[in-house]
């Protein structure tokens, strides 16, 4: 996209960084000095029910500053990127119609790339073609299914070994679905972002600082009665560890505490050391990511760099 037209699109702004790095508070004020609306990028603040151990913005931030994508779903429920893209979108627009600047905050790396990049046009799944295939790799062996994929799409064949059955399963069942291969489909994107978009990211220059937000982060949320939290979501017959809410980083850990499958000070353990990982990947995206001006998570100098930055789409 040329830089003409996207001085025609209506402007919005990323904020991005690791899990504890500042991201809200940081939010907070840049809604305070331009006409920006909030919408949250976290597979977990979409939760209802599941508040402290997501550090979800408080009801007193939430009435000064309304975060759009919190509290959407039950934690019975799943959530794709593809959900989250058309959300997403929904909400820019609705934040653009009312003359404000979308304003995207969140870790959740995916659902900013979904964004930047669009989605391949994948069919979803179709059980019974998959028990057909399933059944044809019982009789004839996966190696036959293999040699089938080489045949209608060889890129994929060449990057999927014939003893990973989900993903050759997932190849061909695409192929019969759609008359086109996957290495087809993928390359047919959903349309770009239509927004000229700002993109910022918090990168801690200090990893040890990083972690010790973390850990004073994660055992405020214990003081604040994260384990109650938990016991109240573990109560309930329709919520069990398979599913994505509960695998959110913390929630496994104490939900398995209180499972009895190791002790308190163990669950601490693992409930830091898990949300130290998550941030190293957040890291890990960042860094590969384009056209993004990084701040320092422990700078004071970080508003006055997102509004000099941002001075065109205000």
């Amino acid at each position: 996209m040329n830089k003409k037209h996207t001085e025609n699109l209506p402007p919005a702004i990323f904020l991005m960084g690791p899990t504890a790095s500042g991201k809200t508070d940081l939010a907070l004020e840049i809604s305070k000095k331009l006409p920006c609306e909030i919408i949250s990028v976290d597979s977990a603040l979409i939760y209802r029910g599941m508040d402290i151990g997501t550090a979800k913005p408080s009801a007193e931030e939430l009435s000064q500053v309304p975060h759009r994508l919190i509290d959407i779903l039950d934690p019975k429920e799943s959530y794709s990127v593809a959900n989250f893209r058309s959300d997403a979108l929904n909400a820019m627009q609705a934040v653009t119609d009312a003359g404000k600047i979308p304003l995207l905050v969140g870790g959740t790396m995916l659902y900013f790339k979904s964004l930047v990049d669009g989605l391949s046009t994948l069919p979803a799944a179709n059980p019974e073609i998959r028990e057909h295939l399933q059944n044809e790799a019982n009789a004839l062996g996966w190696q036959e299914l293999h040699h089938r994929l080489e045949q209608v799409d060889p890129v994929s064949a060449k990057r999927i070994h014939p003893n990973d059955p989900q993903r050759l399963l997932r190849a061909l069942e695409v192929y019969m679905i759609s008359g086109k291969t996957m290495t087809e489909l993928t390359s047919e994107k959903s349309s770009n972002l239509p927004y000229s978009v700002k993109e910022f990211a918090i990168m801690p220059s200090d990893r040890g600082i990083l972690h010790e937000r973390i850990e004073k982060r994660f055992n405020n949320m214990l003081e604040n009665g994260f384990q109650q939290e938990v016991e109240n979501l573990r109560c309930r017959d329709d919520l069990h560890l398979d599913l994505p809410s509960m695998r959110c980083v913390g929630y496994r850990q104490m939900w398995q505490y209180l499972d009895g499958d190791f002790d308190y000070t163990e669950m601490v353990f693992k409930g830091v050391a898990a949300t130290r990982q998550l941030a190293k990947r957040q890291i890990t995206w960042l860094r590969s990511w384009k056209n993004i001006t990084f701040l320092d998570g422990i700078e004071k100098e970080n508003l006055t760099t997102i509004l000099n930055v941002s001075n065109t789409v205000n």
